[in-house]
């Protein structure tokens, strides 16, 4: 008999949903994790990263095989609040679905993990190896939580991951890696009339952008079979302040999704030497065409570039006993055979595998749906539900093994 009934089991999502998370206050989550958890039994470690953030670790079992599953604390912003139909941060139940911020990504999957957790530990389970929540702050910017606990080695005696980010009924064995890249450049303002007074900060960076998007997409780029293609978007552009004036500065945030082919050194040579020769190039036709009456030091383009994000593609092995017991598990919740794919995506499984062995698998399987970010985000409550029962069976079996 479950030891928590169905309204508890939403309010744990709705006391999560409560708090505002948004890139920080993991903290808050963390700590209501804490006493839930201790309330039966489960001795939570809170690791914290400053004021208002932690990462969580909990374990129920002991000795091998041990099994990670992890999940993110923190949510994306809610944006306009006029484009919701109700409280971002208030769980509201209508027509068999639980809307706020977070429902989807991935309070949802968090809460079913924890509530998994407890009901496996008032029956004594698992009766062999062990079970660890990995609960991390920062997993929608920068992944810092998921590097610390790789850092920290608590990945190091793993057998198997998942990951319970809202895939709904589909699981991911493999995902590309992604790099943020943020372009400066630093010109001389002038009136917009009189341009040879000035330096347009603008000019070198829409040149860089221009060949970033060539030579990253051209032929010669390698693509991988499971993974496909190496993608370039610039997500972010900003520069000057009004029309008729040259910009003093300006900025772009690219992005970059990366496979083991082509990873995040490579990326980074090809990005190093696109913009020395876009700079040069720049540099020769503003000193012969335009900037004659300044100084020869105000006559270069002052550029530089910061890598934000470095995260690793991961690829598991496809056929393997997880998947297989996750396919199978999963198939009676979901009335239909479950797919399993890659993903263009990432998640703290980028930090958590690395340096891990090509045989351990790693899934990502977890409540949820494509409303994840967006006004009026949900994830259906009886998946919610169901996938509680699920991961229940799926870790005790997975551990018996």
């Amino acid at each position: 008999m479950a030891l928590l009934n169905e309204s508890a089991r939403i309010d744990i999502l709705k006391k999560l949903v409560e708090i505002p998370s948004v890139n920080e206050h993991e903290l808050d989550v963390a700590n209501y994790l804490s006493e839930i958890l201790a309330q039966y039994d489960i001795e939570a470690k809170i690791i914290k990263i400053g004021e208002s953030r932690a990462n969580l670790v909990a374990e129920i079992g002991t000795g091998a095989p041990v099994m990670a599953v992890t999940g993110h604390m923190d949510v994306v912003d809610p944006g306009n609040l006029d484009d919701w139909n109700s409280d971002p941060f208030t769980l509201t139940q209508k027509d068999g679905k639980l809307y706020g911020r977070g429902s989807s990504d991935m309070k949802s999957g968090l809460a079913a993990l924890v509530i998994a957790m407890i009901e496996m530990k008032a029956q004594n389970k698992p009766a062999r190896g062990t079970l660890r929540l990995l609960a991390t702050l920062g997993e929608e910017v920068g992944e810092e939580g998921s590097q610390l606990f790789f850092e920290k080695g608590y990945m190091q005696d793993v057998d198997a991951l998942l990951v319970a980010e809202p895939s709904g009924y589909q699981i991911a064995y493999a995902q590309k890696g992604s790099i943020d890249i943020k372009l400066t450049s630093k010109g001389t303002a002038s009136h917009s009339s009189m341009p040879n007074f000035g330096y347009n900060a603008l000019d070198p960076v829409i040149s860089i952008l221009a060949a970033v998007n060539e030579e990253f997409r051209a032929a010669e780029i390698p693509v991988n079979t499971i993974l496909g293609n190496v993608t370039v978007n610039t997500d972010i552009l900003a520069g000057g302040v009004q029309v008729n004036s040259l910009p003093e500065s300006a900025e772009a945030q690219i992005n970059i999704r990366t496979i083991p082919e082509f990873n995040g050194k490579d990326v980074l040579n090809k990005f190093d030497a696109i913009v020395k020769k876009e700079l040069q190039k720049s540099n020769q036709n503003y000193d012969v065409n335009m900037a004659k009456m300044l100084p020869i030091e105000l006559k270069q383009a002052d550029i530089s570039y910061e890598v934000m994000m470095d995260e690793p593609a991961v690829i598991s092995t496809k056929e393997n006993y997880l998947i297989h017991l996750a396919q199978t598990i999963g198939e009676k919740y979901a009335g239909e055979k479950i797919p399993v794919l890659a993903s263009p995506g990432i998640t703290d499984a980028s930090n958590l595998m690395r340096d891990q062995d090509d045989n351990v698998p790693f899934i990502v399987f977890g409540p949820g749906n494509t409303t994840s970010h967006t006004a009026n985000e949900y994830v259906d409550q009886k998946m919610y539900l169901d996938f509680i029962e699920l991961y229940i069976q799926l870790f005790d079996q997975y551990l018996a093994e």
